[in-house]
C-alpha cells in the first residue's frame, strides 16, 4: 500500500508540472520518502486544484476534518503544500516541485543534517530528470527577468510590470527569505559559495504571509525591501519571476548556481529564453573601454568591439542591466528590445500562451 501512495503521488507531481515535474525514475521514490510520509502523501493525492479548505481535502479522502487538518497543518510548516486564509478560513494549495516545495525546504536557511540530506537528494533528482529528458526547449518562456528601470534610456516606455519597485510598493506584507539555489550549494559543499548574498529573495501579499507564518522568511517594510533591491543590483544579481505581469515572488540570481539562469544557460539562445524585453547601448562617449560591463555579465553576451566599444550578442542577452549598474562611466543605458512578447497579464494568461505555442508547433 505504502509504495502505490508513492506511486500516485509520482503522477499528482507529473500533473503539477513545473521544471522538474514527477517523473517515474528511482530518484524520486527515495526523494519523496524523505519528504512524505505515507499519510502526507496519501493527502497530497488528494488535493484538488487550487486552494481547499480541510474539509473539501477530507471528503475526498473519505476522512473527517479532524484527521485531515493537522496533516495539513504539518505539510504546510514543512513546505509541502501552501497555506492561506481565504474568508475566514486556512485553506490549503499543492504546488509543484519548482516553483515551490524544493524552494520551501531551503528558505529558512538552516544548516540542519537533514537539510543537507535533501540537498543531496534533491540535487540527485534534478540531475536524474535532466539527463532522462533531455534539453527541454519550452515552447514559451515561463519565467522572466525584470531589468533595472533606473538604468533605462529616456524616451522608451516603462511600464508598471517593468519595475520591481512597483510590486514592493503595491503588495503587503513583504517577506525576504534565504536564495534557495545558493544555499542549497552550500549545504552539498560549504566552499561551493560564490560570495554572492543570501538573504535577497522575496515574496509577496498572500505568499509572503505563507512564508512569514510558517517560519520560512522575515517580514520587511519597504524600505528594507528596496534595499535589498538595491543590494542585489551592486552585487551583479539578476531580477527573475514568473513570466507573468503579476507576481508573488522576486528571486535575485546568479548564474553560478540560480535554476532560472542555469536553465536559460542550457538554451542555445539564452536570450529568447528568458528576456526582460530590453537591450544595452553604450554611450562613445563615456565608455572608457575598461570592460567591466564583459566582466559582470553573467550570461557571456559582451565582448569588446573593433572601435574600443562592448558588441552584445542578442541572442545570449537578456536585458537585465548588470553590465548597466556597474559601469563605474555610466556609459550603458538599457532600450527596449524589438521582437520580446509582453509577459501575459497573470498566470491564466500565461498558460493560455503556453498552450497557443504548443498548438502553433504542432
Amino acid at each position: 500500500m505504502a509504495e502505490e501512495v508513492y506511486q500516485e503521488l509520482c503522477k499528482t507531481m507529473g500533473r503539477r508540472g513545473g521544471m522538474y515535474p514527477g517523473m517515474d525514475i528511482p530518484e524520486f521514490y527515495v526523494l519523496a520518502k524523505e519528504l512524505f510520509t505515507t499519510e502526507e502523501a496519501a493527502v497530497a493525492n488528494a488535493m484538488p486544484r487550487g486552494f481547499n479548505p480541510a474539509r473539501s481535502i477530507a471528503a475526498e479522502m473519505g476522512m473527517s476534518e479532524e484527521e485531515v487538518a493537522p496533516i495539513l497543518e504539518e505539510m504546510a510548516n514543512k513546505g509541502l503544500c501552501s497555506a492561506a486564509k481565504m474568508k475566514g478560513m486556512i485553506a490549503y494549495g499543492g504546488p509543484p516541485f519548482v516553483p515551490g516545495i524544493f524552494e520551501f525546504q531551503f528558505m529558512r536557511g538552516t544548516s540542519t543534517d537533514r537539510d543537507k540530506k535533501l540537498a543531496t537528494l534533491i540535487h540527485n533528482y534534478k540531475t536524474a530528470v535532466n539527463m532522462a529528458r533531455g534539453p527541454v526547449e519550452e515552447p514559451y518562456p515561463t519565467m522572466r527577468v525584470i531589468t533595472v528601470d533606473r538604468v533605462i534610456k529616456a524616451g522608451n516606455q516603462i511600464h508598471t510590470y517593468d519595475q520591481v519597485a512597483s510590486y514592493i510598493d503595491k503588495y503587503e506584507p513583504l517577506a525576504v527569505s534565504t536564495c534557495y539555489c545558493r544555499h542549497q550549494a552550500k549545504l552539498m559543499d560549504n566552499g561551493d559559495y560564490c560570495g554572492k548574498p543570501t538573504e535577497v529573495c522575496m515574496m509577496f501579499g498572500t505568499g509572503a504571509q505563507f512564508v512569514i507564518d510558517r517560519g520560512m522568511g522575515r517580514k520587511i517594510e519597504k524600505e528594507e525591501a528596496l534595499e535589498i533591491l538595491k543590494q542585489s543590483e551592486e552585487e551583479g544579481l539578476v531580477h527573475c519571476s514568473t513570466n507573468r505581469q503579476e507576481i508573488d515572488f522576486l528571486c535575485n540570481c546568479c548564474s553560478c548556481h540560480c535554476v532560472i539562469l542555469k536553465q536559460a544557460l542550457s538554451h542555445p539562445k539564452p536570450g529568447l529564453a528568458v528576456s526582460s524585453g530590453f537591450q544595452p547601448v553604450w554611450d562613445s562617449d563615456l565608455c572608457s573601454a575598461c570592460e567591466t560591463c564583459i566582466e559582470r555579465c553573467p550570461m557571456e553576451a559582451l565582448s569588446m568591439g573593433g572601435e574600443e566599444l562592448p558588441d552584445v550578442d542578442l541572442e545570449r542577452c537578456i536585458g537585465c542591466g548588470v553590465c548597466a549598474t556597474g559601469c563605474p562611466s555610466e556609459a550603458i543605458q538599457l532600450e527596449e528590445r524589438p521582437g520580446i512578447p509582453v509577459p501575459p497579464v497573470d498566470q491564466k494568461a500565461l498558460k493560455a500562451a503556453i498552450k497557443e505555442s504548443q498548438a502553433q508547433r504542432a
